[in-house]
């Protein structure tokens, strides 16, 4: 292994504290949005509505497309992080309405 010379260390260093904070703000950031999501599976389960829309998930995707392409991100890569986290979503919906299809109608937190 190399020594590496101290201002490249330095530099080094630098850079992974960015990288590190940018990685706990993408982790709170996502907290938040499932923590939406779940407000959506909650309001879709009272409403006995699916867990799933396609319709919206296309529109998110083509979003999200246009969003890395204008970010210099690679939109292959925004999709397969969307459809990632759409699937996620989605499993937490089912469990909700699953969960809800179990209480009386009205019960609080349905």
């Amino acid at each position: 292994m190399n020594a590496i010379d101290e201002p490249v260390r330095a530099e080094l260093n630098r850079l992974r504290e960015s990288i590190d904070n940018i990685d706990a703000a993408v982790v709170h950031m996502l907290a938040e949005r499932f923590k939406a999501t779940q407000q959506v599976g909650h309001l879709k389960a009272e409403h006995h509505l699916p867990p799933a829309d396609p319709a919206r998930e296309a529109r998110q995707i083509d979003r999200l497309r246009r969003l890395a392409e204008s970010a210099k991100l690679d939109p292959a890569f925004a999709e397969k992080l969307l459809n990632f986290i759409v699937a996620e979503v989605i499993r937490h919906h089912e469990r909700i309405a699953e969960q809800s299809a179990g209480e009386p109608y009205g019960t609080p937190g349905a």
